[in-house]
């Protein structure tokens, strides 16, 4: 049997946030995003936008000059990539505006240290249990996944409504994904339909095996605007080294049947799919051969950035002082209500047995408490070595 030693062979360093590859590119000067910005009256904007919205829209569009004078200027400045051209077109004037200014807060408020009242981006877990054991996931450690260590559990409906309630109005990006697999809830057609069109950014994570075709009509009839298939290879063998338990065939076969369905009975549907792998290897996982496998099924192809999840506890120590962005990014709330910054601490060891739970207190008060606050700090005053597992993560 082939271990994941064998199978990882890439070992970086350090990992920035977003793709590795994306078969829809960086920012294009033709973009749709960068297209309408350069259409807007910045004189009739200025009247009915609220004065500090106003000046991001403005920022992004004097940031889309100097890019295009200057073609390396956008390696510095937010503009927006590939994918968001794509997950914009289909939106209203207004919606595309506050898409525009969620994914400029997404992006550049965690790295300017930016506190909102609420995160960018809230990832609800519905399920951590998962029916794959794939080698670079938490889920192949046994003190996580096993029944008995009693982390393993299916996140309530009642629970998901609240949460939802509260993030309405305040937050735009949510993805229901995090340490297991989304389907394995029995109420997930439920929490699609409440979730419904209440969010820009509302995106799921699935490994596609339970793609049954009455789960595939409830996603394409909700609000979902985002759905990504886990997928790391084009080839069965490659893909079932890494995805231990999935079927390769079979999982095909279910992303190739959503396609099916979405355009002949959801011709008008604006939900975005993509396959996306992680790249653990340069070795097995080709993105040219990815993309040609995958681009008739899909509207996207990209591969993440790599970090040693599965041994998050056991990582050598490293000199990293930078800040983690996912501190000013990103909340995790897990399927029992406990907060996490991230699931890199997917045992939930980051507060010190005083994790806060969406049961006791608002998701706000936890995003702006002093115990989060203590948590920036350390970071800020380049503390890492003092969290674990910080001191362990390669993320910034």
């Amino acid at each position: 049997m082939t271990t994941p030693e064998q199978l990882i062979t890439n070992s970086p360093s350090i990992r920035t946030k977003g793709y590795e590859r994306s078969f829809l590119g960086e920012w294009n000067p033709q973009g749709f995003i960068t297209v309408e910005l350069m259409k807007l009256n910045l004189t009739e904007l200025k009247l009915h936008l609220p004065i500090e919205k106003y000046k991001i829209i403005e920022l992004i569009i004097n940031n889309i000059k100097a890019a295009i004078s200057e073609p390396n200027h956008y390696k510095n400045s937010y503009l927006p990539q590939g994918f968001e051209d794509s997950e914009a077109k289909g939106l209203s004037e207004a919606e595309f505006l506050e898409y525009v200014l969620y994914r400029y807060k997404y992006n550049v408020f965690p790295k300017l240290k930016i506190l909102d009242d609420y995160p960018p981006c809230v990832q609800i877990e519905p399920a951590s249990k998962c029916n794959f054991r794939c080698v670079m996931c938490y889920q192949i450690d046994k003190s996580f996944s096993n029944k008995s260590a009693g982390h393993m559990g299916m996140m309530s409906l009642e629970m998901f409504k609240n949460i939802v309630d509260e993030l309405e109005g305040n937050v735009h990006a949510v993805t229901m994904a995090s340490r297991g697999e989304p389907t394995l809830n029995p109420h997930l057609s439920e929490m699609l339909e409440y979730a419904g069109n209440k969010f820009l950014g509302f995106k799921m994570n699935t490994n596609a095996s339970l793609l049954t075709e009455k789960m595939c009509h409830s996603i394409l009839s909700s609000g979902l605007k985002t759905l990504v298939f886990s997928a790391d290879a084009a080839d069965k063998e490659s893909y079932e080294r890494i995805r231990v338990n999935g079927k390769f065939e079979s999982v095909y076969k279910n992303i190739a049947r959503f396609q099916k369905i979405r355009l002949e009975q959801y011709p008008h549907s604006q939900l975005q799919t993509k396959v996306s792998g992680v790249k653990i290897s340069d070795i097995n996982q080709d993105f040219d051969q990815m993309v040609e496998f995958w681009k008739d099924h899909v509207d996207e192809v990209a591969f993440v950035h790599y970090n040693p999840w599965q041994s998050a506890y056991e990582n050598e120590i490293n000199e990293i002082v930078t800040p983690c962005t996912e501190l000013w990014r990103r909340m995790f709330i897990w399927q029992n209500g406990d907060v996490n910054p991230c699931d890199y601490d997917y045992k939930t060891t980051i507060f010190s047995g005083m994790t806060p739970n969406i049961k006791n207190i608002s998701i706000s008060q936890i995003w702006r408490s002093e115990l989060y606050q203590e948590l920036r700090n350390n970071h800020l005053n380049k503390n890492r070595k003092l969290i674990e597992p910080c001191k362990r993560c390669i993320s910034c």
